[in-house]
């Protein structure tokens, strides 16, 4: 996603580290470089709005659990590899057939 206009840090980058900025990940002048995207940039203030929204519900839904340390290291493992356009192989790495019908 891009607006079109010129910014200091791309807003393909900015995307790319919003989760780690919603999480407080992130070294502080890294943070600092997006929040001054998100102020010249509406598209991805609104996408950051939405994420942190997200991020609410869902704390107040689920967030009484503590997430296993292997758990979240495989989640994020994933999500690095589906950014850098390395698609998990779902069959290989879940087990499941995806030709096979499931029932929900």
């Amino acid at each position: 996603m891009s607006c079109g206009e010129p910014h200091e840090t791309d807003c393909a980058e900015v995307l790319d580290h919003l989760y780690e900025f919603l999480d407080h990940e992130m070294p502080e002048r890294e943070g600092h470089k997006l929040e001054v995207h998100f102020e010249e940039c509406s598209p991805c203030l609104e996408k950051y709005g939405l994420e942190q929204a997200v991020k609410k519900l869902v704390k107040r839904c689920c967030g009484h659990d503590d997430v296993p340390t292997d758990l979240r290291d495989k989640v994020m493992g994933r999500i690095e590899l589906i950014r850098s356009g390395h698609m998990p192989d779902t069959e290989l790495s879940t087990g499941a057939d995806p030709h096979r019908a499931t029932a929900d």
